[in-house]
């Protein structure tokens, strides 16, 4: 019974590891929404790479939805540019 709950505790953070991994490009649409902030003249550093993994490691299923939310709303935006209607 112990194992079982350990290996679901390691299944979630691991799952919410490789979400922080493989989203960091994209973490203004977990955050800010679809409207992208201005980039950065200076290179990502380490430190904003692992806390953004932090993060996602402990709140993924919170990010999913948030980025779901966004995924939702570029989509609509995208619908009524090819329709005309503001």
């Amino acid at each position: 019974m112990e194992i079982a709950l350990n290996l679901y505790l390691l299944l979630f953070f691991v799952a919410g590891a490789l979400l922080g991994l493989f989203t960091y490009p994209y973490r203004h649409l977990f955050s800010e929404g679809p409207n992208k902030s201005e980039p950065t003249q200076t290179t990502p550093s380490l430190s904003s790479r692992l806390l953004w993994l932090m993060v996602c490691t402990f709140l993924w299923p919170l990010l999913i939805l948030t980025g779901l939310n966004s995924a939702w709303i570029l989509a609509k935006r995208k619908r009524q540019a090819h329709s005309g209607k503001p």
